[in-house]
């Protein structure tokens, strides 16, 4: 759950994170949560891409069974005209693309 975590934590923090990567993010939570920190994600991606964040890095595989969820997720961002980094690779759900956006992740981190 690292994607779904980095997503909701830096949103919700938008001044603490100036870089976010999610690697094949679940995007929406399970709808029997309630907590305040899954509510009014727009605003909080707003406030997010006003505080003008260095790095916003997505990752997923086209085998990936959160693949669909990502898509409508860009979408979102792309009508905020939310910045971000986008890989799509081969495979699904698994530890080697994990490892591989690690690889590209990283290095962008020391730019």
């Amino acid at each position: 759950m690292g994607g779904f975590h980095s997503l909701y934590i830096s949103a919700n923090y938008p001044k603490t994170f100036g870089y976010v990567g999610l690697f094949s993010p679940a995007v929406m939570p399970p709808q029997n949560v309630t907590s305040e920190i899954y509510k009014n994600l727009d605003e909080k991606l707003k406030a997010q891409f006003d505080n003008q964040f260095k790095l916003y890095w997505i990752g997923i595989g086209k085998d990936d069974f959160l693949y669909k969820n990502v898509a409508d997720f860009r979408q979102k961002l792309d009508g905020m005209n939310f910045k971000y980094q986008y890989v799509e690779s081969t495979g699904g759900h698994t530890w080697s693309n994990w490892r591989a956006y690690l690889n590209d992740f990283l290095p962008l981190l020391f730019k």
